[in-house]
């Protein structure tokens, strides 16, 4: 039964209590070894693709880079659309979206990305940042990507239930699920607002897709993360992968009618 996010700070020392049992028996890993950027070779109009964020982002628990969220994505999208893609990955281990937007997007190159998206809200959940400190943090990274990359398409995914993640007890997956709906629900919202578009949260997952920690995505679950956003941007044409060729014979059908 869910109930309205403020009223988890009365569950604070429970939270306290099963949060630290968590860290004490949770496994550290570093950020995944292997390239933070590269080209996949394709045919027409090049996707330069940006995915900035946390540890989700650096690839934590994984053995290459390869396996990560962001070289997945840039696969995928290449399949999709049979175009180049040039992809850069930015993760900082624990980090909020506060701090993305104070730390890492000043220090991004200034290119012409076209495709952004931003793995961020876990830490903010996890640290049980208020709903007024997430919609200021988030916000504010919306608005500091839209400035910087104005002609980018922005994307932001939705949190998962805390409850499919192993190494959080029944007990803290209990207390962090209502933070989680309202950090999906003002995430959303900001998006709506600001220029973004946010993917629904993927349904349901299994402790195969985390890593050894219990916490962070396997290759697995990387994968099956990937597949679930490009179903449900290409279900709603979001994405913008129409093939360059017949949009310009579109346009010259166009021409010829006028």
């Amino acid at each position: 039964m869910s109930f309205p996010s403020w009223l988890t700070w009365a569950l604070l020392p429970v939270y306290i209590i099963e949060g630290l049992r968590a860290r004490a028996n949770s496994v550290r890993f570093a950020p995944a070894p292997g390239p933070q950027s590269g080209v996949i070779e394709g045919q027409g109009e090049l996707i330069n693709l940006l995915v900035v964020g946390d540890s989700s982002v650096a690839g934590v628990g994984l053995d290459h880079t390869s396996n990560g969220l962001t070289h997945k994505l840039a696969t995928s999208l290449s399949q999709a659309s049979g175009r180049p893609v040039k992809w850069r990955a930015s993760g900082s281990n624990s980090a909020t979206s506060a701090q993305i937007r104070d730390v890492v997007v000043p220090n991004l190159p200034a290119e012409d990305f076209t495709h952004v998206f931003i793995s961020i809200g876990f830490n903010d959940l996890k640290n049980f940042k208020s709903g007024k400190a997430w919609k200021k943090g988030f916000g504010e990274l919306i608005y500091a990507l839209r400035a910087k990359y104005p002609q980018a398409r922005l994307y932001w995914p939705c949190l998962m239930s805390p409850n499919y993640v192993p190494a959080l007890s029944t007990a803290l997956a209990g207390v962090l699920q209502p933070r989680r709906d309202m950090i999906n629900r003002v995430g959303s919202q900001l998006c709506f607002e600001r220029g973004a578009i946010s993917i629904a949260a993927i349904p349901e997952i299994t402790p195969k897709a985390f890593c050894e920690d219990g916490v962070h995505a396997s290759p697995l679950g990387n994968q099956l993360w990937v597949d679930h956003m490009m179903a449900d941007l290409l279900e709603r044409k979001l994405l913008g992968l129409e093939n360059q060729n017949k949009v310009d014979d579109k346009q010259d059908q166009m021409n010829r009618a006028l």
